[in-house]
């Protein structure tokens, strides 16, 4: 347990070194899919190892000392006590920050949820008399679309076709569960954020290539992306579309070129290498039972 412990921690560094690439080179629902999958089980696995340098304290329990003195034994010591009190304190922290996460994310579903009240339950898009140009799909069952008065009027037909076929793919692969599961990956761990970053950029770009395969025309696609981009900067509120203008330029220029490859050797690497941290953590909890089975034997 003095080395394995730590193997889950330390290998959280690697998914976020290679998920920028990974994400350039194969398609983005693949890349998605498996940077989600991976990054679940690192955030899992380093959480549970600080949770085996917390359970460590054990041995500083008053009765388990005086147990262990009365009977003759020398307590182990698989890591020092200030790590184990920094692991404490640090799954507090986690706590924390997955409780206000949690809290957010529910507020801001009631919130949408809201804006469907009084629409037909069978009717997938809301057009909002609004004068900001915005448009996002909102998950749920059914899924629905809201479209501002704005942002239709200053779309072309085609255009609009777009912007609802982007809308509908979020929808339709259930992109506000992977957005969920690894934005909730980030708060565990903070190594993960370039992982959070990389999965929402990849999401977008998911739904750009949905649409353009709907539309049947990528530069279109990247007309209406551009269009839908510019006009939320000049009103200055949040991009319709989404993101900042540096992403929205990648998409852009993914667009003009062939769609990435369904990579599923480099898929299954990433998968690997979420599974190594969680292999880690196993390691690591047989090592504590051991220790548990030796600090308390009639356990």
């Amino acid at each position: 347990m003095r080395i394995d412990v730590y193997v889950p921690i330390v290998l959280s560094l690697l998914l976020p070194a290679v998920a920028p690439q990974v994400g350039r080179r194969v398609s983005p629902a693949l890349a998605a899919r498996v940077l989600t999958v991976a990054a679940v089980l690192t955030a899992a696995a380093s959480t549970w190892a600080l949770f085996l340098l917390s359970a460590t304290l054990i041995n500083r329990a008053p009765s388990v000392a005086a147990e262990a003195s009365k009977e003759g034994r020398a307590l182990p010591e698989p890591v020092p006590e200030t790590i184990a009190v920094v692991a404490v304190a640090a799954l507090g922290v986690i706590a924390f920050r997955l409780f206000h996460a949690v809290r957010a994310h529910y507020a801001t579903r009631r919130v949408l949820l809201r804006l469907c009240e009084g629409h037909p339950p069978d009717s997938e898009l809301i057009v909002a008399a609004s004068s900001t140009p915005h448009a996002f799909a909102i998950p749920g069952t059914p899924g629905r679309i809201l479209v501002t008065a704005a942002m239709l009027g200053a779309l072309e037909p085609v255009e609009r076709r777009v912007l609802l076929a982007h809308e509908r793919a979020h929808l339709t692969h259930r992109h506000s569960a992977l957005s969920t599961a690894v934005a909730l990956t980030a708060v565990a761990n903070p190594l993960l954020m370039p992982v959070r970053t990389t999965v929402t950029f990849l999401l977008e770009r998911w739904a750009d290539e949905v649409a353009a395969g709907s539309v049947g025309d990528r530069r279109t696609t990247a007309r209406a992306l551009a269009r839908a981009a510019l006009i939320s900067q000049r009103a200055r509120t949040g991009c319709a579309l989404h993101f900042s203008e540096h992403a929205v330029t990648r998409r852009i220029a993914a667009l003009q070129t062939a769609p990435p490859p369904d990579l599923w050797p480099i898929g299954a690497a990433v998968l690997a290498l979420g599974a190594l941290p969680a292999l880690g953590a196993v390691d690591a909890t047989g090592d504590l039972l051991r220790l548990l089975a030796e600090t308390l034997p009639d356990w």
